[in-house]
């Protein structure tokens, strides 16, 4: 009994220090660093741009019926870049006027996000993009 018991201790401290071993190594490479920024792009849907390259004005009516249907949302940069853009459970309302803008240059304001290679901006606010006048 005694060495069933001896048996049973080492194998739960054992099992522990292997469970806070992986806690520890996991907890600092699933940090994100996070900054708010202000990025400049076009609203795209991920699923028609992700499986077709579909953007633009010329595809505004899919995207925004793609959007209503609860398609992701990303912003497309100029440089290419791609935000998976994401709600800010403070304030939903940029956000969900970012819907509505679908296939529009916009300026968004939020924090960015990285993780496994995934890019993403949690929308604090947006509003449609000045125009350069000449």
């Amino acid at each position: 009994m005694k060495a069933w018991s001896l048996f049973t201790a080492v194998l739960l401290l054992g099992a522990a220090s292997v469970s806070q071993a992986h806690d520890h190594q996991a907890t600092p490479a699933a940090k994100t660093e996070s900054k708010s920024v202000t990025l400049k792009g076009e609203i795209v849907d991920m699923g028609c741009y992700l499986g077709h390259d579909a953007k633009g004005m010329d595809h505004k009516s899919c995207a925004l019926k793609c959007v209503a249907g609860g398609m992701p949302m990303g912003l497309l940069t100029a440089e290419g870049k791609l935000y998976l853009l994401t709600m800010s459970h403070e304030n939903a309302d940029p956000y969900n006027k970012a819907k509505e803008l679908a296939a529009v240059k916009v300026e968004v304001t939020g924090m960015t996000m990285e993780r496994s290679g995934m890019n993403a901006v949690e929308v604090t606010g947006i509003a449609e993009a000045k125009t350069a006048t000449k």
